[in-house]
């Protein structure tokens, strides 16, 4: 798994937080990293989200 050494952007936790307790239980370790950090998400990923997700 990728190191990363700055927190991570406060909008990205937040938005986490938001999400119910069953949908963040089904994300992986990996999958909550992504989600923290990168601006591209695998498909199986933005599948389990897609309930959840704005277009912006």
């Amino acid at each position: 798994m990728k190191k990363y050494t700055q927190p991570p952007p406060e909008e990205r936790l937040e938005a986490l937080r938001r999400l119910p307790k069953e949908v963040i239980e089904r994300l992986t370790k990996k999958e909550i990293q992504i989600f923290l950090y990168e601006d591209e998400w695998p498909v199986d990923m933005a599948e389990k989200l897609k309930d959840y997700l704005e277009d912006i």
